[in-house]
């Protein structure tokens, strides 16, 4: 197909095709002329990706030049590939930690001993988890981290359940995208989810005129 016709197709402007194509987002297509060149499916999944990336996964340019990276290694393992493409869309923080999260990644580091989890206690995702349990010291509600194991194994089910469902895709790039996907949208539904058992959890142990 011609690029105007994988715009079409993609929803994607051919001047953001262009720029993708410069960038080295996108491979070049055949060409069949000096001044044209034919695409197929491979760009269309491809451009799909790149879109779900930049769309729902927030991720800059470079880094999703790192995760294309990662699926286009085709000596690099699939469990590897993932989580180059996950750990892109755990947030980062780079201030200075102050002594909460300092003790908070010790608790974190437990966790992970404890519950047998073959991931780093350094990696994006274990940071983004020590911050969140030092803000919860923060406001007067360390005692939080008294459930932490509880709140693990829903993550292991899920996590779990998640897995199962993009096991069935066989192409890379397909993987990817359902782990960035699954993982930015799978965590808004698990929070509405969430809610939803709240409201229930609270009638039952508040009553309806508590």
């Amino acid at each position: 197909m011609r690029i105007g016709e994988l715009s079409r197709r993609t929803g994607v402007s051919v001047p953001t095709i262009k720029y993708y194509l410069r960038e080295g987002l996108l491979p070049a297509g055949e060409l069949t002329s000096p001044n044209q060149a034919s695409y197929d499916e491979t760009h269309e999944r491809r451009l799909r990706l790149i879109r779900a990336l930049l769309d729902v996964g927030g991720l800059s340019i470079a880094g999703i030049r790192e995760v294309l990276a990662a699926i286009e290694d085709r000596e690099r393992p699939v469990h590897k590939m993932l989580g180059a493409a996950a750990d892109r869309v755990v947030p980062r923080y780079t201030e200075e930690p102050g002594e909460g999260v300092v003790v908070a990644r010790k608790t974190v580091a437990e966790l992970i001993a404890r519950r047998g989890w073959s991931t780093s206690p350094e990696g994006p995702a274990a940071e983004a988890l020590a911050v969140a349990l030092a803000a919860l010291t923060e406001v007067g509600h360390g005692g939080f981290a008294q459930v932490l194991d509880t709140y693990a194994e829903a993550a292991e089910r899920v996590a779990k359940a998640d897995l199962e469902y993009v096991a069935g895709n066989v192409e890379r790039e397909e993987l990817v995208e359902g782990v960035v996907v699954g993982t930015v949208l799978g965590d808004a539904m698990f929070a509405a989810l969430r809610r939803l058992a709240h409201v229930d959890a609270s009638r039952k142990v508040f009553g309806a005129g508590g």
